[in-house]
């Protein structure tokens, strides 16, 4: 997400109570979480497993927790003693939640021939196309964007916070969502659908694309045009789905997969890693269908086959 102006590095270090490594005027433009970032941004890492892979990233502001590290040209450091809470400090002053003092936000900006049933809430900031059906009880939480044509049926949630924690010894600590929600022209969606808002940059959903009932998108996904999701898939945070994509019934994405054009995953398929399009796949974890078959087949006639070498020995 990009600041309302340009911070200069020393600025955000008097803000956070930090120090710094790097020119005082050293400009950050927005803030991403890691799979995210540009060129221009601000990521935080906290664990040295991932220093390199931070401060080898588009962003150009690094927020750590070590000043051991050798600064790449043209970045800067943050030093913080926790940037997961810093984050959170920034995304608290510059993209705050917005709660809804009303059941349609006075702000709220709702196109021409669209419908609002009864019970929903549409928060501040939101944008809704023209000629979109918004059934009963939906929830549009603030700062998201309905393209024209969108039909959400009852009960879905659209920006909701994203499932992102880091465990302390007190608790779990929530990663507070600073992102939004895009929903573009022509997409349909089930009841009880929860789309989830980006950290700091956008969950989308492509033109077209049509959700059954019951379907989760977790934080930061790209979903493309003219997919089609039927009930209970769930897909988790920062995955990247290509266009005509078909996911049936009860399948499961996991984090930071990425799905290529026309790929079609089995029902009650488990995805664990990156699939090429323009193929079926099947199974936990999910492989060609075929192949899948072929082992189930197999494993049939494993009865058989230690029978016959029980009796011949």
């Amino acid at each position: 997400m990009d600041f309302p102006k340009a911070q200069r590095l020393a600025d955000i270090a008097e803000f956070l109570g930090c120090t710094y490594r790097g020119d005082e005027e050293h400009l950050t433009y927005g803030f991403n979480e890691i799979h995210r970032v540009r060129p221009g941004d601000l990521v935080f890492v906290d664990h040295p497993k991932y220093y390199k892979p931070a401060l080898e990233s588009a962003a150009t502001t690094i927020l750590i927790n070590s000043a051991d590290v050798d600064v790449p040209k043209g970045k800067s450091l943050l030093v913080s003693d926790d940037p997961f809470r810093d984050f959170n400090r920034l995304c608290e002053k510059f993209f705050p939640h917005l709660n809804s003092a009303s059941s349609i936000a006075a702000d709220a900006q709702i196109g021409e021939g669209s419908i609002i049933e009864a019970g929903c809430v549409i928060g501040p900031g939101v944008r809704i196309g023209k000629n979109c059906i918004i059934q009963a009880n939906v929830s549009i939480n603030h700062n998201c964007i309905i393209g024209d044509n969108v039909s959400i049926q009852a009960n879905t949630v659209i920006g909701s916070h994203a499932f992102y924690y880091k465990k302390r010894p007190e608790g779990y600590d929530r990663l507070l969502s600073g992102g939004t929600v895009v929903i573009e022209d022509d997409v349909e969606l089930g009841s009880c659908c929860t789309i989830d808002r980006g950290v700091s940059a956008e969950t989308r959903i492509g033109r077209g694309s049509k959700f059954d009932n019951g379907v989760h998108i977790g934080h930061d996904t790209i979903i493309g045009e003219k997919c089609l999701f039927a009930a209970q898939v769930g897909v988790a945070g920062c995955c990247n789905i290509g266009n005509e994509v078909t996911l049936w019934g009860q399948v499961g994405v996991g984090a930071n997969i990425n799905i290529g054009d026309k790929a079609v995953v089995l029902a009650q398929s488990g995805v664990a890693k990156s699939l090429e399009g323009s193929k079926t796949y099947f199974g936990y974890p999910a492989d060609d269908a075929r192949k899948r078959h072929r082992e189930l087949a197999s494993l049939r006639l494993l009865p058989e086959i230690i029978n016959h070498i029980e009796i011949n020995k």
